[in-house]
């Protein structure tokens, strides 16, 4: 587990593409699935770099055999443009060939270790509402639904988040 580098955008968006393609297959237009583009992902990852970690965000990669296999990110927590004292997971994606491995878990572990010690208390994220494996992977975790939801549209397809949240013990 280290910080992720600018060198490692190519191989996180990589991740991420296929991890949307595999997570969200049957949640949202297949077009749009595939439609996703690696080099597209990793120039805005890029572009972004250094003025996303300016704004607190938090890129972590898990490594296995010298190769990335997962990726996390996280920060303060947005409600609209205001930035709060929650941490937010803003995603987390392992290798779709990775999946049940305990990288997803690894990766997970870190970061909440890491907003506790940064002093929050606690971590927010947003779920797609049908997405049952994510779902079940947060509450394994301790994560539970608060009950907020938010409206998601793809390509007219009504794909509804819902937010989960776990008190930080210091």
């Amino acid at each position: 587990m280290r910080e992720m580098r600018l060198a490692d955008c190519d191989r996180v968006s990589e991740i991420r593409v296929r991890g949307w393609q595999s997570a969200y297959q049957g949640l949202m237009p297949q077009s749009f699935l595939d439609a996703l583009s690696v080099p597209k992902d990793a120039e805005w990852r890029r572009a972004h770099f250094s003025a996303r970690a300016e704004q607190g965000v938090v890129n972590l990669v898990a490594e296995q055999g010298g190769e990335i296999v997962g990726w996390v990110a996280y920060g303060p927590y947005r409600d609209g443009e205001v930035r709060t004292e929650e941490a937010e997971l803003y995603a987390i994606y392992v290798d779709p060939d990775r999946y049940g491995g305990g990288v997803g878990h690894a990766l997970l572990r870190e970061s909440l270790r890491r907003c506790a010690a940064a002093g929050h208390g606690s971590v927010l994220l947003w779920v797609l509402k049908g997405n049952a494996r994510a779902r079940r992977f947060y509450e394994r975790a301790g994560f539970r639904a608060d009950g907020m939801e938010e409206p998601f549209d793809v390509e007219g397809v009504a794909v509804p988040e819902v937010r989960y949240a776990k008190k930080l013990s210091h």
